[in-house]
């Protein structure tokens, strides 16, 4: 059975793996990625390191990646990257790890590949429109029609992040680590003593500032995905995202935020879903997306 090497750049850490064609990891790890430090170079010897590594024991037929920032899928290039991975524009990924290692490579964006991970193998198996959305240190997303990823016409499709609500962009009102900075500010603490766990053991207490906290996460989260809505018609949104790990707790509430700007004929046509592949959803998704080009 041919075996891939999988590897998901994310700004905090990367995560790599081996995985069978019938989608079965053989083995995975995690490294951090020493992004501000290292920056786009860093992230190549990384990449290079693990790909070397496995080549020791296993014979790859290829090399699957998935990475933050905006890419040209037919160049394997980074088009766009944050400041949090400083150097990383224009890093010609594909070229480089084809030239180097002499077998095919692909790169997708990391929430493109989240969107394929749940379409293949998750909470939106078999859809005929889904949008994927990740709620993290900011908010990416992705749309799948008929499980092929839309990336608009120059590659920037579904970025919506940037989208501008009341008060500024989707992902500085709605991100977990937004949701983290309001906290500490109604409780007077420093934004880094805590974390989402944090924020979320304490609202189950009934600790009112998390509980209000939370509640305007949502609110913002429930305007964002009923615009979304409006344009895209999805079938599904899946949620994903440390934080929405906090399903149960969380559902409700988002539902009602979504259904409070969403007209009832759209509404009753629009699933919320939360995303099944957690960890590995990058890696698996990143695999999907080689598996389409070969």
């Amino acid at each position: 059975m041919k075996e891939y090497i999988c590897i998901d750049i994310g700004g905090t850490s990367i995560k790599y793996g081996m995985i069978r064609e019938n989608g079965e990891f053989l083995t995975t790890g995690e490294m951090p990625t020493e992004a501000k430090q290292d920056g786009g170079p860093g992230i190549m010897e990384k990449a290079k390191k693990i790909i070397e590594i496995f080549r020791e024991t296993y014979h790859p037929e290829g090399v699957c990646i998935s990475t933050a920032g905006m890419v040209d899928c037919e160049e394997g290039r980074i088009t766009y990257a944050a400041p949090l991975i400083p150097n990383y524009t224009g890093t010609e990924i594909k070229k480089t790890l084809e030239e180097l290692y002499g077998i095919p490579c692909e790169v997708e964006n990391d929430v493109n590949c989240a969107g394929l991970a749940e379409y293949y193998a998750g909470a939106s198996k078999g859809s005929k429109i889904s949008v994927c959305l990740t709620i993290g240190t900011g908010i990416g997303g992705a749309i799948l029609i008929d499980g092929k990823v839309f990336h608009g016409f120059s590659g920037s499709g579904c970025e919506v992040g940037y989208m501008h609500l009341p008060g500024g962009e989707f992902q500085d009102l709605g991100a977990s680590s937004i949701l983290v900075k309001k906290t500490a500010e109604y409780k007077k603490l420093n934004p880094t003593s805590i974390d989402g766990k944090y924020v979320f053991a304490q609202a189950k207490q009934g600790d009112e500032d998390c509980i209000r906290a939370i509640r305007e996460m949502c609110e913002v989260l429930g305007m964002g995905i009923a615009n979304i809505c409006y344009v895209v018609n999805p079938e599904v949104v899946v949620l994903g995202g440390g934080i929405m790990a906090q399903k149960e707790y969380l559902r409700d509430m988002l539902r009602e935020a979504l259904d409070q700007y969403l007209i009832p004929s759209v509404a009753e046509h629009t699933r919320l879903a939360f995303a099944e592949n957690q960890n590995q959803a990058g890696m698996l998704g990143a695999f999907y997306h080689f598996k389409e080009r070969h």
